[in-house]
């Protein structure tokens, strides 16, 4: 009987998991202005890639990134991960690796 609470608790956790993950949608709409994003043009912030509009709106995200988090939270969106930053003894090591 133990075993079959643990299974039906295993297996309700982890259907919850899968169904937070189907609602998760991409970000297609600028967070500031509301305008269909440009791929080009976007931030890094928190570990997060926020795509927007115009260039314009970038600044006016920096002045309260938290608000406008917390709208893309609010629709939904699931925002994609920053790309990693490689220092430049990163750098320096691929380009002796290259040269040999």
């Amino acid at each position: 009987m133990k075993k079959l609470i643990i299974s039906i608790t295993v297996i309700f956790i982890f259907s919850l998991t899968l169904a937070g993950a189907a609602f998760a949608k991409e970000q297609v709409n600028c967070p500031v202005m509301g305008g269909k994003i440009n791929k080009e043009i976007y931030a890094d912030h928190d570990g997060k890639r926020v795509y927007f509009c115009c260039a314009m709106c970038i600044d006016t995200f920096k002045k309260d990134s938290a608000k406008y988090f917390k709208k893309l939270e609010n629709e939904g969106v699931s925002l994609a991960k920053a790309a990693r930053k490689r220092n430049k003894r990163m750098v320096m090591r691929d380009i002796i690796k290259i040269n040999g």
